[in-house]
């Protein structure tokens, strides 16, 4: 995400690395060129033309420090600018004197809206809630389904009230509809009230656009449960389209909070960056994969560092610290500090990256500067089928082999490669990684764990350059 605005970003910033000082003169070009970067990035055309004319009467004016340079300086006047227009983090609000706390689902078909509500379930769980989800789309059977069967993958209590949505048949009317919907959350709510649920999710219909019959459905809805959350779930590609809808949804309903989806799929962050200006309602949760777990919070400091080519290391830790093996992270520490990293570590360490998430995503969460540069760079070469490849190259060896690697000779390497269905260069190549490895573990003089296993020159799976 966000890749398009970065890039150009990062261009702005190089224009002004040879000037001396901030004039009206050398300003003008690179403004323009933030705000054609903003209005390409799909920023709502006030909301870019404000930031840009923001910024100018900052970069001008007495706020300037003396001791940053002109590149530093627009970057630190851009980041407080971004940091501006997407607000302050907003937390989920769920203090009810009655529990359970209501959160109520809302937003267009197609938005994301099931699969969030999953997301958010678990996300919740982890976080020591009791959730109960239920679908009130009595319109579309498989929205249904999805989230009974997200609520049994997860492990999640569900009110599935079949009963209720039996009667009405294809097609029903508008007002038996609604009063399914109605019988649909009041059964809901009592049966997270049963089973001792703090949290209920309700996940309401959408329609391809907003009209009459869905606003006042979902404004009968926010009667009855008087929710403590109303987060409408958009798209995120859909850009501006996505602004309006919300927008709208805000008027009738006065949203709480936004969940934006797909944000892996959208390069240009637009919608991320409008959302929040046009509608004043915070940005409480991203999508940033289809797994469940890509499902994080949105922290405003964290989006803007990673627009401006600073990384998200806090994020990258978080989700390490919750898939990575504390235990198996310390015996990995103790074996790079006595020299004793085997094959078999390398095997269990490419198991724990993986976890983390696809490869491409996790450098993208890394600086763009200094030793990670060439990491960005070759992001796009990264193979995760190669992984899998290195895998089966490993599990081929004996233990004896993997604990210590000069045993493979030739003989050795054409067995590996026979139980691996790989060639024998393969073999060579993957034996050249680690020990590679080896030696950037020995060379670097940091402990920490995650950052030694992500300044890999050069990452399994990466194509390797002809030469």
């Amino acid at each position: 995400m966000f890749e398009t605005l970065s890039d150009k970003l990062q261009r702005v910033f190089k224009t002004l690395r040879g000037e001396g000082r901030l004039t009206e003169a050398n300003i003008a070009e690179p403004l323009g060129e933030i705000r054609l970067a903003l209005l390409e990035a799909d920023v709502n055309q006030r909301v870019a033309e404000d930031m840009v004319e923001a910024i100018r009467v900052r970069a001008l004016g007495t706020e300037v420090m003396n001791a940053l340079s002109p590149a530093e300086q627009v970057v630190k006047i851009l980041r407080d600018e971004l940091l501006e227009v997407l607000g302050g983090e907003s937390r989920l609000n769920l203090k009810s004197s009655q529990p359970p706390a209501t959160v109520l689902m809302a937003g267009l078909q197609g938005s994301g809206k099931t699969t969030s509500t999953g997301k958010l379930a678990r996300m919740l769980k982890q976080q020591g809630h009791r959730p109960l989800v239920v679908s009130v789309d009595v319109y579309r059977p498989a929205a249904r389904e999805q989230l009974a069967l997200l609520a049994s993958q997860l492990e999640t209590p569900i009110f599935g009230g079949d009963e209720l949505v039996a009667g009405l048949g294809d097609g029903p009317q508008a007002s038996e509809a609604t009063k399914v919907v109605l019988e649909l959350a009041r059964g809901a709510r009592r049966e997270a009230v049963r089973r001792g649920c703090d949290v209920l999710l309700v996940d309401t219909a959408g329609r391809l656009h907003v009209d009459d019959g869905l606003m006042s459905e979902m404004r009968q809805l926010k009667q009855l449960l008087s929710p403590q959350e109303i987060l409408f779930v958009a798209d995120a590609m859909t850009g501006q389209d996505a602004v309006r809808s919300a927008s709208a949804f805000h008027d009738q309903l006065a949203l709480t909070g936004v969940i934006l989806t797909k944000m892996d799929g959208d390069s240009r962050g637009g919608a991320a960056l409008s959302i929040r200006r046009v509608t004043g309602q915070p940005i409480k949760f991203m999508g940033t994969s289809e797994r469940m777990d890509g499902f994080e919070v949105f922290h405003p400091d964290r989006i803007a560092g990673r627009i401006l080519g600073m990384g998200d290391i806090l994020s990258l830790i978080e989700r390490a610290e919750q898939t990575v093996d504390a235990r198996k992270a310390r015996e990995l520490e103790k074996r790079i500090r006595t020299d004793s990293f085997t094959l078999g570590d390398f095997r269990d360490q490419l198991r724990q990256v993986r976890k983390l998430g696809p490869l491409e995503n996790l450098i993208k969460m890394l600086p763009r500067v200094g030793p990670f540069q060439e990491l960005h760079k070759a992001s796009s070469q990264v193979d995760e089928g190669q992984i899998a490849k290195v895998e089966a190259i490993i599990n081929s060896m004996t233990a004896r082999e993997r604990e210590h690697h000069q045993l493979i000779n030739g003989s050795r390497r054409k067995r590996i490669a026979r139980g691996s269905g790989v060639s024998v260069q393969d073999v060579n190549q993957v034996l050249k990684q680690y020990v590679q490895m080896r030696k950037m573990f020995k060379s670097v003089s940091s402990s920490s764990f995650l950052t030694k296993k992500l300044m890999n020159s050069r990452l399994p799976g990466q194509q390797a350059p002809s030469e």
